[in-house]
């Protein structure tokens, strides 16, 4: 039995696209909405029922899943580890094998395409755009030789497939994250996929397109020269916009730091985090100080932040940057 753990955005989904289009393999998928990053603890728990050979992880924070991939590995499970966040310290294991760059300016997918030799460059270059890390997308699509036309399709179609992880649970979703990854799984070169008129590119761009406009209308909370906070209702459509929102206000902005913040239903505060795209550091230095913080450099964020904190981080935020 072969586990594909990963997370349920863009960069998650992508990665295992590219895994599985150059060695497909049967295997059971972990995923969930895009803050749902424990996953590695539902495998642990199922290998102690049933045997597994091998388990490939993909996009999800090491040490945030230090326990459970330890519980593998000292049960002798291959494990093939690829990501961008923060890991704490590495198991040194045999049955451990670890790709981890933290780098602001790199993410699992573009770090899948490097092992695959650019196999399916297209697909990590959609990737790359729809974790905003445009630089990066565009540098490899110029080496690629995709004209600004083809960029800028795969642009949307990495935001649009991002966009759709966002949510408290999957039930906000438009497409659970493993249905997703089937419906793109056919199509090798992602402009095959952006040509078909009957693809999830389409529903997921007139989706997409609805729920921004909606927040246009957000309440800023605090705006001064080095941050800025918008607060979005408690609603589905501004659960499944948090983040891509705050690639957008960070895109406009690109000498701030932005937080986009959402009501959950225990009154504490889902914030997405973005630091400033000219100094893509410091949003995972911010968030770990706040119960249910993490992320990476440019872009962290917190699950439950309670309402008697929010001073304190927009001040945090704010001070960090000034």
């Amino acid at each position: 039995m072969h586990f594909d753990v990963f997370n349920g955005d863009a960069d998650g989904i992508i990665a295992l696209l590219q895994l599985r289009l150059a060695e497909p393999k049967q295997s059971t998928l972990i995923t969930g909405v895009k803050r749902d990053i424990s996953l590695l603890k539902q495998v642990a728990k199922q290998v102690v029922e049933q045997d597994s050979d091998s388990v490939t992880v993909l996009d999800i924070s090491l040490e945030k899943n230090i326990d459970a991939l330890n519980a593998l590995l000292e049960k002798n499970v291959d494990v093939f580890y690829v990501d961008h966040h923060r890991s704490g310290v590495v198991p040194s294991s045999d049955k451990l094998k670890a790709i981890i760059d933290t780098d602001a300016n790199t993410c699992t997918s573009l770090l899948v395409n490097q092992h695959l030799g650019g196999q399916y460059a297209n697909w990590a270059i959609a990737a790359a755009f729809g974790d905003n890390m445009t630089k990066s997308a565009q540098v490899l699509a110029e080496k690629v030789g995709l004209t600004k036309a083809q960029q800028e399709s795969l642009s949307e179609l990495g935001i649009y497939i991002n966009y759709n992880g966002y949510g408290r649970t999957v039930d906000d979703l438009h497409f659970h994250p493993a249905n997703l990854y089937k419906a793109l799984l056919p199509f090798p070169d992602p402009l095959a996929l952006i040509e078909d008129k009957t693809s999830v590119f389409y529903t997921l761009k007139k989706a997409y397109q609805e729920d921004m406009g909606k927040a246009q209308s957000a309440q800023v909370l605090a705006d001064d020269a080095s941050s800025k906070v918008v607060m979005l209702v408690d609603e589905p459509w501004s659960r499944r916009v948090s983040g891509v929102f705050g690639n957008e206000l960070a895109n406009q902005s690109p000498d701030k730091a932005h937080a986009v913040l959402t009501l959950n239903a225990d009154e504490t505060y889902t914030v997405s985090v973005r630091a400033p795209l000219n100094n893509k550091q410091g949003a995972d230095e911010v968030c770990i100080q706040f119960p249910t913080g993490g992320g990476r450099a440019g872009a962290a964020g917190i699950n439950q932040l309670p309402a008697h904190m929010l001073e304190n981080f927009m001040s945090t935020l704010s001070s960090y940057y000034a």
